[in-house]
C-alpha cells in the first residue's frame, strides 16, 4: 500500500503558494507597523479620545458626523490644550533646571538650611550636591539631543490623535463589521462576548476617570489662575494625570503646591489655598460627576490598574500609558469568556 500522508517540507512545496501568501502578507503587516510605530502616541490617544468621546456621540447618533464633530470638539479640544500646552511647559521648565543648575542647587541648599536640623544639613547638602554631579549632566546630555525632535513629534501626534477620534466615532461600527467578517465560522459569539467584555473594562477604567478628571483640571486652572501660580496649564497637567490613575489623586499636587505657598507665603495663605482649592475643584466632580458615572466599571482592582498605568508609562511613555490597561483589559476580557465558556458546559453538562 501507497503511504498517502506527507511530511512537513511536501505539505509547504504542495502549499507554495498560500506560504508565500500570507509570508508576504506578514512582512506587509510588520513593515506597516514599523512605519505607524512615530504615530503611535497619537494614534493610542485617537483611541483613547474616541471612548471617551462616545456616550455624546451616541447621544447625537442622528446626525453622525455632525454628532462625532461635536463630540470630539467639547471633549478632545480642551483636553489636547491641557495635555499638550501642559506638558510642554513641563519640558521647557525642565530644560530650564537643567540650564540652570548652579541656581537651582542654591535654593534647594537655602531651603534645607531652613527647614532641616542642623546635625542633618551637612548631609543633606552633600547628597544634594552629589546627585546634581552625577545625574543631571546625563539628562542634560539626553535631553537637548531629543528635545526639538520630540517636541514637533508631539505636535503631530496630538493632532493626529483628533483626526483618529473623529473617524473612530464616524466609522467606528464600520470598521468592527469589517474585522468580524473575517472570524472564522462559529466563533462569532465568542468574539461578540470578548468585545462586550473588553468595552465594559475600558468603559471602567476611561470614561468615569477621564471625565472627572478633565472636569478638575478645568477648574484647576480658573484656582491657579486666580491665586496666582505661575505655568497654570502644567500644574492643570499634572492634576489631570494624578486624578486619571485609581489610587491617586490630584490632591497630590494641591499638597506640594500648599507647603511650597507656605514657606513663599506663610502658613495661612497655603491653608486658604488648599481649602479653596479642595472645594472648588473636588466638590463638582466627586459629588456629582464621578457618582453619575459609577455605574460603567471595570471590575478589575485598581492596583493593578495602577500598576499598569504607571508601568506603561516608563516603557511606552504616552502611548505606553493608555495602552498599558486596553492590553489589561483584553487579557481580563479573555479569561472571562474563557470562564463564562467553561461554566456554560459545566450548567449543560449537570442538564445532561
Amino acid at each position: 500500500m501507497t503511504d498517502n500522508r506527507q511530511d512537513g517540507i511536501s505539505q509547504i512545496i504542495s502549499h507554495k503558494w498560500k506560504v508565500l501568501t500570507a509570508l508576504a502578507l506578514f512582512i506587509l503587516v510588520v513593515l506597516m507597523f514599523i512605519v505607524l510605530l512615530p504615530l503611535a502616541d497619537g494614534i493610542i490617544l485617537g483611541l483613547v479620545f474616541a471612548y471617551i468621546c462616545r456616550p455624546i456621540y451616541l447621544a447625537l447618533n442622528r446626525y453622525r458626523h455632525f454628532g462625532a464633530f461635536v463630540a470630539t470638539m467639547f471633549i478632545v479640544t480642551p483636553m489636547v490644550l491641557i495635555i499638550g500646552i501642559g506638558l510642554f511647559e513641563i519640558s521647557h521648565q525642565i530644560i530650564w533646571v537643567i540650564d540652570h543648575q548652579g541656581y537651582v542647587i542654591e535654593i534647594l541648599f537655602d531651603y534645607v538650611r531652613i527647614v532641616a536640623p542642623d546635625m542633618y544639613t551637612d548631609q543633606i547638602t552633600g547628597l544634594i550636591w552629589d546627585y546634581s554631579l552625577s545625574v543631571l549632566p546625563l539628562i542634560g546630555k539626553l535631553g537637548f539631543v531629543s528635545y526639538a525632535r520630540g517636541i514637533s513629534m508631539f505636535a503631530i501626534n496630538l493632532l493626529i490623535s483628533i483626526f483618529v477620534c473623529y473617524f473612530l466615532l464616524v466609522d467606528g461600527d464600520r470598521l468592527y463589521n469589517s474585522i468580524k467578517r473575517i472570524i472564522p465560522k462559529g466563533s462569532e459569539r465568542y468574539f461578540d462576548e470578548y468585545c462586550s467584555h473588553f468595552d465594559q473594562i475600558l468603559g471602567g477604567v476611561f470614561i468615569g476617570n477621564a471625565y472627572a478628571a478633565l472636569s478638575v483640571s478645568s477648574l484647576s486652572v480658573i484656582v491657579f489662575y486666580a491665586f496666582g501660580f505661575s505655568q497654570i496649564l502644567a500644574l492643570a497637567t499634572l492634576v489631570f494625570i494624578a486624578s486619571i490613575i485609581p489610587l491617586f489623586a490630584g490632591y497630590m499636587v494641591l499638597v506640594i503646591l500648599a507647603i511650597l505657598r507656605y514657606f513663599s507665603m506663610g502658613l495661612e495663605s497655603a491653608l486658604v489655598f488648599f481649602v479653596v482649592a479642595s472645594i472648588v475643584i473636588y466638590a463638582p466632580p466627586e459629588l456629582f460627576l464621578r457618582p453619575y458615572l459609577a455605574g460603567i466599571r471595570s471590575h478589575i482592582h485598581p492596583m493593578f490598574i495602577m500598576v499598569v498605568f504607571l508601568g506603561g508609562a516608563f516603557v511606552g511613555g504616552i502611548a505606553g500609558f493608555f495602552a498599558a490597561p486596553m492590553l489589561l483589559g483584553s487579557i481580563v476580557a479573555a479569561y472571562r469568556v474563557y470562564v463564562n465558556e467553561l461554566d456554560r458546559q459545566e450548567s449543560l453538562s449537570e442538564e445532561d
